[in-house]
């Protein structure tokens, strides 16, 4: 059984795919090309100037600000990995793709993903920690832990992923090799596969268990406990201030967590790509859109920050 396994992945017969991306007219596939760009430069100019506003501010040096830092690093990547292409098909320029091109796109994609799931519960944990035992807070998560913490997020998000990619390369592609999806997924995979994928379907679903909803408890009750004591401060204007600070992350985990537990967290991966696909622009471009500006617009030390940056450059410039 063995032998005709590998027999059969020596024999694949297609060595590229080709992404169709969103059907429709040439205005149509204009129109979205101007708004992916568009979004693209927003998601990459915002993540960029949040890395170097918390490098260069001295009093943005503490373990919250370095991890939404890594986070920002981490959503450039993300959507880098996948965008691109999608605005060449778009244009018609370059729809295919080739098979060691689409494992590529595949396993960077899935795993910046995986990796921004364990820094959102890293996150959540501390401003746990942060609102539940603030004056052990600085004893707790100091430099070695947070740095422990931000290693181990990247490493096991990366690691995670190697196990689905190294199976789709035992898999068998005869044709059709058509993805009916703007970049290249597991789901699709697994629907052009002509061999048995019992074993990556299982693989993913598990992964998709342990990773999605793992992290997701964490998060939530980290939250539930942060809540908890929010309202068991006697001051309104501190309830207030400790709900300024996690109400924005919580927005942006609840728009990600939905999102991505309908996509991935289901037994079989043979369900509508259409629909999945239009599922996938929420967390493929409206996450990393919306990070910069929740967790920056609505601190206030960030803004202060950015007002004494921009008055800087504007010093010297007159």
């Amino acid at each position: 059984m063995g032998e005709n396994n590998e027999r059969a992945h020596n024999e694949t017969g297609v060595t590229e795919f080709i992404l169709l991306g969103f059907p429709g007219s040439q205005y149509l596939r204009l129109f979205i090309f101007l708004l992916f760009l568009n979004i693209y430069i927003l998601i990459f100019l915002g993540n960029v100037s949040i890395c170097i506003l918390v490098i260069t501010n001295r009093r943005l040096h503490t373990p919250m600000y370095f991890f939404l830092c890594n986070l920002s690093f981490l959503e450039i990547w993300y959507t880098t990995a996948s965008i691109p292409k999608t605005l060449a098909i778009f244009l018609g320029k370059s729809r295919s793709i080739s098979f060691t091109g689409c494992i590529l796109q595949m396993y960077f994609v899935f795993a910046f993903g995986c990796t921004e799931y364990f820094f959102l519960s890293v996150m959540a944990y501390d401003r746990y920690l942060a609102i539940c035992y603030p004056l052990r807070y600085n004893t707790i998560m100091d430099i070695h832990l947070s740095s422990k913490l931000a290693v181990s997020s990247w490493l096991c998000g990366f690691l995670i992923i190697s196990i689905p990619a190294f199976l789709i390369t035992r898999l068998s592609f005869c044709g059709p090799n058509v993805i009916n999806h703007f970049y290249c997924n597991i789901d699709s995979w697994i629907v052009l596969s002509c061999t048995d994928t019992q074993v990556i379907e299982t693989a993913a679903f598990v992964i998709s268990i342990v990773v999605i909803l793992g992290s997701c408890v964490i998060t939530l009750l980290s939250y539930m406990y942060i809540i908890s004591t929010i309202l068991r401060i006697p001051s309104t204007k501190g309830q207030q201030k400790a709900f300024s600070t996690c109400s924005s992350h919580l927005a942006v985990v609840l728009i990600w967590y939905s999102s991505t537990i309908f996509l991935f967290v289901k037994p079989s991966k043979r369900t509508s790509l259409e629909r999945t696909k239009i599922v996938n622009i929420l967390n493929t471009i409206v996450t990393p859109l919306l990070n910069p500006f929740i967790y920056t617009l609505r601190n206030k030390e960030v803004k202060e920050a950015l007002r004494n940056a921009l008055h800087e450059i504007c010093t010297r410039w007159s």
